[in-house]
């Protein structure tokens, strides 16, 4: 049995674009691929998604020059269309995320348990970074 306390770590962005439109970008591998990423040197060449409470989930994350890349991916714990998206990475780490429409607009809260090997700081900047250029894209497309 496990004893230890995960730290959670949690990161959020008001997007400009009904929750129709932010769950749609989110969700849809073809449009995965165009914002996966924290910096520019990085992308996320190919992604796989089954978004239903079950269902899972996979995308490849490469620096853009080859010099590192890694599998990111896990399962579905719960989906609630427009609502909720709950899951666990391949790691045993777990990952909620909220969508709620604030105005004209929807707020998407994130909350995921931190990995050991990287300050928390750097895991809420890298997380943050991706979740700033999912608003660029949305608020873009």
């Amino acid at each position: 049995m496990e004893t230890a306390t995960k730290t959670k770590i949690t990161i959020e962005s008001v997007i400009n674009a009904p929750v129709e439109k932010v769950w749609q970008l989110w969700s849809a591998p073809e449009h995965i691929t165009k914002w996966c990423s924290a910096s520019d040197d990085w992308h996320t060449p190919r992604a796989e998604n089954d978004l239903r409470t079950g269902g899972a989930f996979s995308s490849r994350m490469e620096a853009k020059d080859g010099s590192f890349g890694f599998d990111f991916g896990g399962v579905y714990d719960n989906v609630q269309t427009h609502e909720l998206i709950e899951y666990t990475i391949g790691d045993g780490r777990k990952v909620s995320t909220h969508f709620t429409t604030e105005g004209k607009g929807t707020k998407v809260v994130q909350t995921f348990e931190a990995e050991n090997e990287n300050p928390a700081e750097m895991q809420r900047a890298g997380w943050q970074a991706i979740l700033d250029n999912f608003k660029k894209y949305v608020e873009a497309n």
